[in-house]
Order: structure tokens, then C-alpha cells, then sequence
């Protein structure tokens, strides 16, 4: 699929709401200002608490014994995971630092076509919390395009996580439930 194929598909403005009757070619942009710096304010405010929260686990939760903080429910436990989501893939670290390199560069793409403010917020989850895992690959060891990410958040009965596991989790949503209520990137809704 081809980028202008792709644009067509999710409703940008290179391709969604041209006024038919001004002829092929013709754009229609859409009301208001791109909302590029949300984009940017979200993705630096999820990488930054990601980070940080990192470097603290490091230095203060690894090699320790894990700090429970409701009973058994929630606990803070220190894990490096070389692999996905739940800790599967753990031979394809590379593979994942390419898709959180490629998810990033999409998100940059869409961000200048970006008119609406929850996609902005959505999308700026999303490119904070790859940008914080992808760090994680790039600088940790065993080595570059191979690190493992720092994983602390450990629910009973469930996997290890990160801020910025929880970052792109909830920024996902909000792209499930923005496309659910028919709002577009480019702040049109449309009605299916």
C-alpha cells in the first residue's frame, strides 16, 4: 500500500473532504490549526516519565527484592525483557526496534496532515511510549538494536509492564475509540 493509498484510507486532508465541484486536484483543508505541538507535548511528557521512571528502577529496584504496594495485587519488580508484550519474541529484538522504528516514522508522517486534538493526544501517546521502549533497545544491553527494555509494573496474574507499555496501550484505545465515533486525523467525522 502505497502512502497516498494509505492517506485515502484514514481520511487525511491530501485526500478526504476535496470539493468535488472545484475539480480533481482541489483541496478543502480543514478549520483550525494543525495540532502538531499536542502531538509533540504528549510524546515528550511520555518519554520523559518513561525515562525517568527507568533510570529510578535501575538504580534504586534492580537487584532488590520487589516493593509490594497493594498485597499481592501490585508489586514494583525489576525485569530486563528482550522481547514484545508479555515477554514473547525474545529472539526477535531487532525486529521490534525496526516496527517501533517504522510505527514512529508513520506517526511523524500523519502528524503533518494532524487536525484533530484526541488523534494528536492518541498518536502522541503512542510515538512517547515507542520512542521510550525503542530507547530502551537501542542503549541497553547486551547491545545497540538488541537491549532489553525495563519492565517494574507486576500485577498479580498478569505481565510485567512498563510506562510506556502503558503509554501506547491506552494511546491504541483512544484510536479504537476515535475511529468507533468516526473522527478522522484530520478532524472530519464521518458517518458509516
Amino acid at each position: 500500500m502505497h502512502m497516498a493509498e494509505a492517506e485515502s484510507v484514514i481520511g487525511t486532508p491530501d485526500s478526504a473532504g476535496a470539493d468535488e465541484s472545484a475539480g480533481p486536484g482541489t483541496e478543502v483543508r480543514p478549520q483550525g490549526k494543525r495540532k502538531l505541538a499536542a502531538l509533540l507535548v504528549v510524546a515528550v511528557l511520555a518519554y520523559l516519565i518513561d525515562l525517568g521512571s527507568k533510570m529510578l528502577v535501575v538504580a534504586k529496584l534492580e537487584g532488590h527484592e520487589p516493593i509490594d504496594l497493594i498485597g499481592d495485587l501490585l508489586r514494583l519488580s525489576a525485569i530486563r525483557n528482550r522481547g514484545a508484550a508479555f515477554g514473547m519474541g525474545e529472539a526477535y529484538t531487532v525486529i521490534f526496534t525496526l516496527i517501533a522504528s517504522v510505527v514512529i516514522t508513520v506517526i511523524i508522517r500523519l502528524s503533518r496532515k494532524l487536525y484533530s486534538l484526541p488523534w494528536a493526544i492518541a498518536l502522541g501517546l503512542l510515538l512517547g511510549g515507542a520512542l521510550g521502549n525503542l530507547t530502551d533497545r537501542i542503549f541497553r544491553s547486551p547491545g545497540v538494536f538488541r537491549g532489553a527494555v525495563v519492565d517494574f509494573i507486576a500485577p498479580a496474574h498478569f505481565a510485567v509492564f512498563n510506562l510506556a507499555d502503558s503509554a501506547i496501550v491506552c494511546g491504541g484505545i483512544l484510536i479504537v475509540l476515535l475511529s468507533f465515533r468516526g473522527l478522522d486525523p484530520d478532524g472530519t467525522i464521518h458517518k458509516d
